[in-house]
């Protein structure tokens, strides 16, 4: 059962950017085939997903990130990343990493803060 460990968020100015980062633990093999996906839970909102990454790395954005939002993935390190530019308010929230269609089991998250 892969298990996720997120990190790389912070508090950011409007416009900003970040890199996060989620290492995943597990098989290397099962983590190659797995469709991954960074979600966010603002404050007081329901989670949504953001971004995807197929094994074949196609990817997907939510049309509320798209052009400002990367996902990327490297198999050999079990890792998947976020690339986030230009960083807006809308953006601050809880960050998390899971397989899509998520498991039940999810990290601690990486918190993004956006403020002036």
């Amino acid at each position: 059962q892969m298990q996720y460990v997120e990190s790389g968020g912070g508090l950011v100015q409007p416009g900003g950017s970040l890199r996060l980062s989620c290492e995943v633990s597990g098989n290397v093999l099962m983590f190659g085939l797995s469709p991954m996906a960074w979600y966010r839970q603002g404050s007081g909102q329901v989670r949504e997903l953001v971004a995807s990454i197929n094994s074949d790395l196609t990817t997907k954005y939510a049309e509320s990130v798209k052009g400002r939002f990367t996902i990327s993935r490297d198999n050999a390190m079990k890792t998947v990343y976020l690339q986030i530019n230009n960083l807006q308010p809308k953006d601050a929230a809880l960050y998390f990493c899971n397989r899509t269609p998520p498991s039940l089991n999810w990290g601690q998250g990486t918190q993004v803060r956006v403020s002036a």
